[in-house]
C-alpha cells in the first residue's frame, strides 16, 4: 500500500496555466485565504461569516425586517430563519411584531448583541490588518472600487 506522504512528495506540482488568465480564479483563490482566516477570526465568538453578517446589518438599520435582511443577503427566507433563530437564542438579537403588519418582525439589535459586534469588529479589523498587510493603502482603495464595480454588475 503507498504511504500517502510519501506520494503527496513525489507527485509533480499542479500547475494552473489556464485557470491563472481568468480574473474570477484569483478572486476565488484569494477568497479562500480570507474567508479561512475570518473563520478562525469569528470562531472565539461563536460566529460565523452570515452570523456576523446579520448581526452588523441589524445593528446598522435597527427594525429591518427578516425579508429585508434575507434580500440584503441574498439568502432564501428560510435559511434566514435558521440564522435569525440562532441569533435570538444567544439574546443578541430581539424579534417585535411589526404593528402595521402582524406577519412581519422587526429586528433590533441587544446590548450583548451589539458588545460582541463591536469585539467582532475589532478582531475583523486586526484580520484585515494581517491578512492584507502587504497592500499600500492606495492599492487597497482601488480593489475595493473595483471590487465594488463587480458587485453592481446585473448579469
Amino acid at each position: 500500500m503507498a504511504d500517502p506522504e510519501k506520494t503527496k512528495q513525489t507527485a509533480p506540482k499542479v500547475i494552473d496555466p489556464t485557470l491563472n488568465r481568468f480574473m474570477g480564479y484569483h478572486m476565488k483563490r484569494a477568497f479562500n485565504v480570507v474567508q479561512s482566516d475570518l473563520g478562525k477570526t469569528l470562531k472565539p465568538l461563536d460566529l460565523r461569516m452570515l452570523t456576523f453578517t446579520a448581526l452588523s446589518l441589524i445593528r446598522d438599520n435597527p427594525g429591518l425586517s427578516q425579508s429585508q435582511l434575507a434580500d440584503a443577503m441574498d439568502i432564501e427566507r428560510p435559511n434566514m430563519v435558521v440564522i435569525i433563530d440562532e441569533l435570538e437564542r444567544r439574546d443578541l438579537i430581539r424579534r417585535d411584531r411589526v404593528p402595521t403588519d402582524r406577519r412581519a418582525y422587526a429586528l433590533t439589535i441587544t446590548l450583548a448583541g451589539r458588545r460582541l459586534c463591536d469585539r467582532a469588529i475589532a478582531a475583523i479589523e486586526a484580520h484585515e490588518a494581517r491578512v492584507f498587510a502587504g497592500l499600500d493603502p492606495d492599492t487597497r482603495a482601488l480593489m475595493i472600487g473595483g471590487l465594488s464595480l463587480i458587485r453592481s454588475f446585473d448579469s
